[in-house]
């Protein structure tokens, strides 16, 4: 029997049975209702809650990657943690962006190559260069290259001093692997003496430290090359070979911020006065003492000189006839035949002049006839306060990076000696769109100049010659020359890296 039955049956009064019924179906109805709206609440709270988590998630990861793809993905947008600071979004824009580096290039390292250069700042630049496209060919790993600190300047600068080692190894880790120092065991090995040097074989080419030096790196795992300079051939190398030589140079081969920033500022305040000529008057006392020449210096700075000589072993040539020497063009012109050359040229006798050099040798005497002809001489010393100079005193090669910097900027660039200074500040000119080098004819020179002294010469004459000489010796595009079997002859490969340079509509010319 149903309920509906039972519920008539018991109660006294239908109406009261009726509103038991509806009080019944009633409470089942609310019933369902709370339980449909929990249910569906429950649901909705799930969902609140699970859409919060994922966007937490995502500002999380936005935020853990924000170095790299945040810049891109909210450009222009403003800030949602802090949108009063609009200023730091204006200052962050300003910020330059990362440096690029190359990708790094893989291969199997034979070994290490440790390098010791000689000589100045630019004898060591070439074979800085020379050693990292050995290192390249060889596949080993370069140990960044120590400099020389026993030379006559004795310039205690290490490679960190004078030139940027950080962008120097990532600039080039394409190419080959450098590091700052050797892995901590082979370290020890070489704390210890064990250790393998020598100084490869002058102008060798590239099978030489194929068959040679690298059977010894493989052997000794660690190899050290003594005396770098000159230790790569001018010419008959691979045309890649050549190309990182120049790559090493001209971009990997920076200097430190420091040096960068003072040669720029040296730039500006003569750059405020108009044109500049940079003289690298090369008539310094260690350049005199190694050369022999001492045309011009009295008995006792001759005497000087030749104690010099004596005393440096590794100067070969100790006894030289000077005046020989200087009739074969292999003396830097003296400061007084400089201003004449100089007249005889016709440079304007008001222009600036920048002297790139050390100390000259004899000091005011052997510059007056220089000064008298040409009152604007100024130097890195007069130019700057001594302020600027003060971390750069006595650190030749710091001073010697100075100098170079204002080369390459000057409007003309005149070397009294084909050092490696007067070769290498050539070719980057030279990289750097043929800018005006003039390169002078020491030997047609001083003949020229004794002419012109003892009255057998007008002056008309020897200026008409002087230009007419130097007229094709002007930094313009030529070939290289090339002498089989004579490389120290040869044209120096960083005065004129013809394979890196884009030559311009002018033709090339030989001599």
């Amino acid at each position: 029997m149903c309920r509906l039955e039972k519920c008539v049956e018991d109660c006294d009064h239908r109406d009261e049975c009726e509103m038991g019924m509806g009080l019944l179906k009633e409470g089942k109805v609310q019933k369902f209702k709370s339980s449909v709206v929990s249910k569906s609440g429950m649901k909705l709270w799930i969902l609140r809650a699970t859409t919060t988590a994922l966007i937490w998630i995502c500002v999380f990861q936005l935020m853990a990657i924000g170095e790299t793809w945040g810049p891109r993905l909210l450009k222009g947008w403003p800030s949602c943690f802090n949108p009063a600071d609009h200023s730091l979004a204006v200052q962050s824009s300003s910020i330059p962006a990362k440096v690029r580096l190359p990708p790094k290039r893989v291969y199997i390292n034979n070994g290490y190559l440790m390098v010791s250069c000689n000589g100045g700042l630019n004898q060591m630049r070439a074979a800085i260069c020379d050693m990292v496209a050995i290192a390249r060919y060889l596949n080993v790993t370069l140990i960044v290259p120590e400099l020389d600190k026993t030379s006559f300047w004795a310039d205690p600068s290490e490679f960190q001093d004078i030139f940027d080692v950080d962008h120097f190894i990532s600039s080039l880790r394409d190419e080959v692997r450098i590091l700052k120092d050797l892995p901590p065991r082979l370290k020890k090995r070489v704390e210890l003496g064990i250790i393998y040097s020598l100084p490869p074989i002058s102008w060798s080419d590239l099978s030489y430290y194929l068959d040679q030096i690298l059977p010894l790196v493989r052997k000794h795992k660690v190899l050290h090359l003594t005396r770098t300079d000159t230790r790569l051939a001018n010419n008959g190398l691979p045309l890649e070979i050549q190309k990182l030589r120049c790559r090493v140079n001209f971009n990997s081969l920076r200097f430190t911020p420091q040096i960068e920033e003072l040669g720029r500022k040296a730039i500006s305040i003569l750059r405020e006065k108009g044109p500049f000529l940079v003289l690298h008057l090369r008539y310094e006392m260690d350049m005199l003492a190694f050369s022999g020449c001492s045309h011009g210096c009295n008995s006792e700075e001759v005497e000087e000189l030749t104690r010099l000589r004596y005393a440096y072993p590794w100067w070969k040539e100790k006894v030289i006839d000077s005046e020989m020497k200087r009739r074969e063009g292999f003396c830097p012109l003296t400061p007084e035949e400089t201003a004449l050359v100089l007249d005889a040229l016709g440079i304007d006798r008001n222009v600036q002049i920048y002297i790139a050099a050390g100390e000259i040798y004899g000091g005011e005497r052997r510059m007056a006839t220089l000064k008298s002809s040409f009152h604007n001489l100024v130097r890195k010393e007069t130019l700057l306060k001594p302020v600027d100079l003060k971390f750069f005193q006595n650190h030749s090669s710091q001073m010697a990076a100075l100098d170079y910097l204002v080369s390459l900027a000057s409007d003309i660039f005149i070397p009294t000696y084909d050092g490696n200074m007067a070769k290498v500040v050539e070719g980057h000119r030279r990289f750097l769109g043929f800018k005006k080098t003039i390169s002078l004819d020491r030997k047609l020179l001083v003949g020229l100049v004794d002419r012109y002294m003892n009255g057998s010469l007008g002056w008309d004459e020897f200026s008409y010659l002087v230009k007419e000489t130097h007229s094709l010796r002007m930094g313009s595009p030529k070939l290289r020359v090339v002498i089989p079997d004579r490389p120290k002859e040869e044209d120096y490969f960083y005065a004129n890296p013809q394979e890196c340079l884009q030559l311009l509509d002018e033709p090339l010319v030989s001599r």
